[in-house]
């Protein structure tokens, strides 16, 4: 029999004649073609969409000029609607993070009750879609609603705060955001050595003092970045402004977009490809901040996350629980139900009672407009497809960019990142542009059709599942390959019986978030579709733009439980995977 040492040498042996390249073998050339393939595939779909946009924001009668920027650069409308976006970003981005902040620390430091419950309840408001949360809120606070309901009971002439205002763009953008902001901080936070806030407060400090000397300074990289990403989500935002704003004329850079499109003006594309490009490179600025605050946050990866509470609340532990409970629930399940009960009523100006109850919008949503069922078919195949396409493009991308980390393919990532980066509005008009006509001379007939939103679902998304893909990839030693590989497992095997098991949880969860967000998605579907290609926000947002407002609340409402059912099966999946134990080969 053989000794250890002459099988290991073997195993060297047979590892590095492996390694060698045969650029005359058919694994070799097969992997060229694949490689050089990916990249053209890159480039096409990816790359030449920007370059069609920014081309067109110069291009001229007479060659290449700056004349759009420099006519709307004098313009006394332009410099209004940024005017509106900042303050909507950067009031927003404030209230994000104070109320971001608050939370993390209650949830990472205290011991209040039910944390995980009420970490789900956090989150709930940043898994809405900005629509559905926006339509909640104008429920919540119309005419009609409960807060005006209340109200009256207190004074028969008051009325609640208007949410078609700026000051409700900004409201619901803090709230629908903040969860961001909060996932950063509580990690962070829960990372600091609490032996520097004990030297702390052993040399006097009090604890305002030493949360401002030293946590703050210490969680102030996770701070930064939550509220850079922040940033970037309500410069990205259509649908907030564009149910809030559009009806009291308020205009952001997103639903200028828009409107300029739409209406189809001699130089309607070039101005909004013009906007689209200082709206994108705001956007590409504050990517790169972000970025840089991640990195520097992630100096204390290696810091193991302290669980346990460091503050005892209590006897106020009751009452701050109590009153944490009712800031959350009020700021996302009170207005849910509001809305909830708004879609049950017979007539908008009809008061919640039993003789006013009736499930007549929700009828003619699922059975009298064949519009809706298409737009609901639409949005499903869609989404089942972009999920299905991301899911396996996804994956197998993962596995080459953490198993052969190379410059080549980090290029490639960083660059299949730009569609998700960009706002959806930029990436809409960046793809209307490509697709009229991809080569000169050549149009393939994909605008206006329903090609156009899988090509676009696909390249935006597919992003999420690849960042699901690394993370679960890094999460399995390559020593379970190479075992695998030893014992005779061939690809097919080694996949099925080993990997599969193993990545399937993370997998399946950026997959369920790749379906989510196509299925919810509305801005660059707003951009996008046609006749016969609506989704589900585009109708949701047809019916608000109408006034139908019963129409809309109630497929919003459809929405709600379609996400909850969905979470449930997810959880319900990774609990069954998570009882299978070891591996047979």
């Amino acid at each position: 029999m053989p000794s250890r040492e002459v099988l290991g040498s073997a195993v060297q042996n047979r590892k590095g004649r492996n390694n060698r390249p045969s650029f005359l073998s058919g694994a070799s050339v097969y992997k060229k073609i694949a490689a050089v393939t990916g990249m053209v595939a890159v480039l096409f779909f990816f790359i030449l969409p920007l370059l069609k946009l920014l081309l067109l924001s110069v291009d001229g009668p007479h060659g290449l000029t700056f004349g759009i920027y420099a006519e709307m650069l004098s313009q006394s409308r332009f410099w209004h609607i940024m005017n509106h976006t900042f303050v909507v970003v950067i009031g927003s981005t404030a209230l994000a993070m104070a109320l971001g902040l608050l939370v993390a620390w209650f949830m990472a430091y205290t011991d209040i009750r039910y944390k995980r419950l009420l970490h789900l309840v956090i989150l709930s408001s940043f898994v809405l879609p900005s629509y559905v949360l926006t339509l909640s809120w104008s429920s919540f606070m119309g005419p009609q609603g409960m807060a005006a309901a209340l109200l009256r009971l207190l004074h028969p002439g008051a009325k609640p705060w208007s949410m078609y205002s700026m000051g409700g763009i900004v409201f619901v953008m803090g709230i629908h955001h903040f969860p961001l902001v909060y996932m950063f901080t509580a990690n962070v936070l829960k990372k600091i050595p609490r032996d520097l806030e004990w030297a702390s407060r052993a040399s006097g400090a009090g604890k305002f003092k030493t949360f401002r000397r030293v946590t703050l300074p210490l969680a102030l990289p996770g701070i930064t970045a939550g509220g850079l990403l922040v940033f970037l989500a309500t410069l990205d935002n259509f649908g907030i402004p564009a149910f809030l704003g559009t009806p009291v004329n308020i205009s952001v850079l997103s639903t200028y977009i828009y409107e300029e499109i739409i209406g189809f003006g001699p130089s309607a594309f070039a101005r909004g490809a013009s906007l689209s490009v200082i709206l994108g490179i705001i956007a590409l600025v504050g990517t790169w901040l972000q970025w840089l605050s991640v990195r520097k946050s992630k100096t204390s990866d290696t810091v193991l996350v302290d669980e346990t509470p460091r503050y005892r609340l209590g006897k106020s532990r009751l009452w701050l629980s109590i009153i944490i409970w009712l800031m959350l629930v009020g700021i996302t399940i009170v207005p849910l139900f509001s809305m909830i009960s708004l879609s049950l009523r017979t007539s908008y100006g009809a008061s919640f009672s039993l003789k006013h109850i009736s499930f007549k919008n929700y009828h003619y949503i699922l059975f009298d407009n064949p519009k809706i069922w298409q737009a609901i078919q639409n949005s499903f195949i869609l989404s089942l497809v972009t999920l299905i396409i991301c899911l396996i493009i996804g994956t197998l991308f993962a596995y080459v960019r953490v198993r052969k980390p190379s410059k080549l393919y980090k290029t490639a990532e960083l660059i299949v990142s730009i569609p998700y980066t960009l706002p959806g509005i930029v990436f809409a008009l960046s793809m209307i542009l490509v697709w009229m006509e991809p080569i000169p001379g050549w149009n393939p007939g994909i605008y206006g059709t329903t090609t156009i939103l899988f090509i676009a679902y696909i390249c935006r998304f597919l992003i999420l599942q690849i960042r699901a893909g690394v993370t679960a990839f890094l999460q399995v030693d390559e020593s379970v390959e190479e075992a695998a590989r030893i014992s005779g497992a061939g690809p097919w095997k080694k996949w099925h019986a080993i990997l599969l098991p193993l990545l399937l949880p993370g997998l399946l969860s950026g997959a369920f978030l790749v379906f989510l967000t196509a299925l919810t998605e509305l801005t660059v579907s707003a951009m996008l579709y046609s006749s016969g290609s609506q989704t589900i926000g585009v109708m949701i947002f047809s019916f608000e733009q109408a006034g139908n407002t019963l129409y809309s609340t109630a497929m919003s409402s459809l929405i709600v439980l379609l996400i909850v059912v969905g979470a449930g099966l997810l959880q319900l999946i990774q609990l069954l995977m998570g009882r299978k134990k070891g591996v047979q080969l």
